[in-house]
């Protein structure tokens, strides 16, 4: 949610934010806002001279009833009883008209970076640096479930009678591989000065509503029949939503966190769920990272967090690159975003395997972060990043180890997490 002064002061460049994201259907809301505004700031003004008005007169009323004037004194209680009806009136009005312009305030899309190339859809994000050589051996590397069938890692077939399509059950090797990626990526991050967290798995909608927008909680969010409770599809929610309300002394920034939790997402939209494989499923496990810190301070922040995703996955061994993720391709509470992506060795493209944004104050004034400065109070700058989501990460560290005998190659730096094994052997060809 951008800062209401914007659009009193500076409509057009709003409304030009509006269109660089190619949604002219909200260039209306602007205008709806700015008269909204006004006429707030009038009743407010109104009142507040009504309750100047009225505090004179109580104290003239003392002043009668000190002298035995009670009658007069009665004239001016019911003089004071209108103006208190009065006022209870343009509260209401008041009342009506917040709800109107944060209706509208909750879906301007926040102002992107002069950075952020401009394009209508993720079709035109820019290839920002590739980092490790894209390789394809001489051999065929078969898809990932097959991978994973020749270890008896993964079971997709029961996981549907337990839960339906978009779950799996992971196995054996196949399982411990994916839990020492997690285990890694924790210790990483932690060695990189972040602090360890497991956040709750759950959040109240007033906490969804301020981190992200209507339409990704629409395609992303279970709701829990009957509760007001959200299982979460990132834990960067919970991990933001532990700071609504809190206001933090500026020398505690930055705070810089490392959080694991599942994710639960809907996956509702034209991508689907993949039938086979674990791409694209309801339930997986992620290492995040969230940053809170002042505004300055901001894109050297950025910078550093998804340069932390690029030597994770450089330290697996995985060639990757970043996508500069396009203004119309950017949610509405972010102010810039970037892709990471993975090579495969068997699609010979990159896919993603994780993002990373600054969202400058809107997730903070949503939710009410702010910073206590010797200029007063400030609302922070709200940063978020993958580590790694998993399966994804699964599936490109059994693509980039994959050799031609069917075995796999454990990355050196997941050796100790997985017992000292170098080479997962498949258990059938």
């Amino acid at each position: 949610m951008i800062d209401i002064k914007l659009i009193r002061e500076n409509r057009e460049l709003v409304k030009e934010n509006i269109k660089k994201k190619f949604q002219e259907e909200k260039l209306g809301l602007v205008d709806e806002v700015y008269e909204y505004d006004k006429t707030y700031r009038e009743y407010k003004q109104e009142a507040d001279n009504l309750r100047f008005k009225r505090n004179k007169l109580s104290e003239e009323i003392g002043l009668l009833m000190r002298e035995g004037k009670k009658n007069e004194a009665e004239k001016i209680k019911k003089e004071v009883t209108k103006i208190n009806e009065e006022i209870e009136k343009i509260e209401q009005s008041e009342e009506n008209l917040e709800h109107e312009i944060k209706t509208r305030m909750m879906v301007i899309p926040n102002i992107i970076d002069e950075s952020v190339p401009i394009g209508k859809d993720d079709s035109e994000n820019v290839e920002n640096e590739k980092f490790g050589e894209p390789f394809v051996p001489d051999y065929e590397i078969p898809y990932h479930a097959d991978i994973c069938d020749a270890f008896n890692g993964l079971d997709k077939d029961s996981a549907g009678r337990t839960s339906g399509n978009g779950f799996y059950y992971l196995i054996g090797d196949i399982a411990r591989l994916h839990e020492a990626t997690i285990a890694y990526a924790r210790d990483f991050m932690i060695n990189k000065g972040f602090t360890y967290a497991i956040p709750p798995f759950m959040i109240r909608s007033d906490v969804v509503s301020g981190v992200m927008s209507f339409s990704e909680m629409e395609n992303m969010m279970y709701k829990i029949e009957g509760e007001d409770l959200y299982l979460i599809g990132t834990s960067e929610h919970s991990m933001i939503g532990k700071f609504k309300n809190q206001l933090i002394d500026e020398k505690q920034l930055p705070i810089a966190m490392t959080s694991y939790s599942p994710c639960f997402r809907k996956e509702v939209g034209a991508h689907g769920l993949e039938e086979r494989g674990l791409y694209r499923v309801h339930q997986f496990e992620k290492q995040e990272m969230i940053v809170l810190c002042k505004a300055e301070e901001g894109m050297d922040w950025y910078n550093k967090m998804w340069n932390y995703t690029v030597e994770f996955f450089r330290s697996l061994d995985v060639p990757v690159r970043t996508l500069e993720c396009c203004s119309g391709d950017l949610a509405d509470l972010k102010v810039k975003s970037c892709d990471i992506e993975a090579w495969s060795p068997r699609q010979q493209k990159y896919y993603e395997v994780g993002s990373c944004s600054i969202l400058g104050d809107a997730q903070a004034r949503r939710l009410g972060i702010r910073m206590k400065t010797e200029n007063g109070n400030k609302y922070v700058t709200t940063l978020n990043n993958t580590v790694i989501a998993s399966p994804r990460a699964l599936i490109a560290i059994l693509e980039t180890g994959y050799q031609k005998d069917g075995s796999v190659k454990i990355p050196k730096v997941l050796e100790p997490y997985m017992g000292g094994i170098k080479v997962l052997v498949p258990k059938q060809k």
